[in-house]
């Protein structure tokens, strides 16, 4: 994965190891969603469109709410395997 992030524009590269080391510290422990904001970035270079077109003016927002939604997303899968396991006893 860091090899693909080397690729990237140095400005997007920059972006992203700075967007990385917050998440870090912020405890994200899904690398899935490391995956998205690469495809994201590279996504943005493809249409020639900048980090801060893409980040928006508060990035530390930005990478809340990819935290928040991935959080989510597994609170739900985790409600819903509990949900089964008991619906099969």
């Amino acid at each position: 994965m860091q090899n693909r992030a080397k690729k990237l524009p140095k400005d997007f590269y920059q972006a992203y190891r700075s967007i990385q080391k917050y998440m870090f510290k912020m405890g994200a422990t899904d690398w899935h969603i490391f995956n998205d904001i690469l495809e994201l970035f590279e996504l943005a270079v493809v249409d020639g469109r900048s980090p801060a077109e893409v980040l928006g003016d508060d990035v530390a927002t930005f990478a809340d709410e990819l935290l928040s939604d991935n959080k989510e997303d597994w609170r739900n899968k985790y409600r819903q395997d509990l949900n089964d396991y008991f619906a099969q006893k």
